[in-house]
């Protein structure tokens, strides 16, 4: 085994550590502490072995900070999936809709497979994603599921005191690129097209009725009523599902 296979098991090992220490947080203290501490040392000695190898050739920046990665069904076609990283399983049966808690794991470039749930055969994507250190991701399994990919973006939780922010991620397969509105007033974001995620706009704490159009247009693809942003809070709006399809086009809000 050379120093960078050393450094892949100890990161996915460290991962799977901090997946089972979130696990057991409500449910049997003592095994979250157990979980948590073998995280922590598989981080240290993980920390520890890249810093000796750095060096005029070696990595910079952010090398040995950590990022936090959660993953995101939002394929509406697609079954039930494990997440398999550096050909380690890190996540098993997550399903449409459904997102995983925030995995902690090196700055890196990781090779990230999605198998259907129990099946390791064939897997039915096969992509290399890069995360930072000191950032917080999602990463969503998207689109349909024979043109199926992984998209990345950068969250954020930082809110100026008594504000909200709120941004739109189209995930939608077959809807077109959309603006986001107040009912029957103005654009809050404009010609948003599938895999775009906006930048976060700074609101008052509210709740408003909001309609999602086809981009340039007053026709209105979807209508999200009641939808409430507390102060101090981040939000996503992500819109998924199929235009006119099953499952259908739907909001769901996500936050870091």
């Amino acid at each position: 085994m050379n120093m960078n296979d050393g450094r892949d098991q100890l990161a996915w090992q460290a991962m799977k550590y901090d997946l089972m220490a979130n696990y057991y947080k409500y449910i049997d203290p003592r095994l979250h502490v157990y979980y948590y501490q073998r995280h922590l040392e598989c981080m240290q000695r993980l920390i520890m072995s890249e810093r000796s190898e750095m060096g005029p050739g070696g990595s910079g920046g952010n090398t040995g900070m950590n990022a936090m990665v959660r993953v995101l069904h939002a394929s509406p076609d697609a079954p039930a999936v494990d997440v398999y990283v550096n050909g380690q399983k890190v996540l098993g049966g997550i399903s449409y809709k459904q997102q995983s808690n925030y995995l902690t794991v090196p700055a890196g470039t990781y090779k990230i497979d999605i198998y259907a749930a129990g099946d390791t055969s064939s897997p039915v994507l096969s992509q290399q994603v890069s995360v930072d250190g000191g950032n917080r991701y999602t990463v969503a399994a998207a689109g349909a599921v024979n043109n199926l990919q992984l998209i990345p973006v950068v969250d954020s939780s930082s809110v100026s005191s008594g504000s909200s922010k709120v941004r739109v991620w189209h995930l939608s397969p077959n809807a077109p690129a959309v603006d986001v509105a107040v009912k029957g007033g103005d654009v809050l974001f404009r010609n948003v097209p599938f895999g775009k995620a906006t930048r976060y706009m700074t609101l008052p704490p509210t709740t408003a009725d909001l309609e999602v159009r086809v981009a340039g247009t007053n026709q209105v693809v979807l209508e999200i009523p009641q939808a409430t942003f507390k102060p101090n809070e981040a939000y996503t709006a992500v819109a998924l599902g199929f235009a006119g399809g099953d499952p259908a086009l739907e909001a769901m809000f996500l936050q870091p």
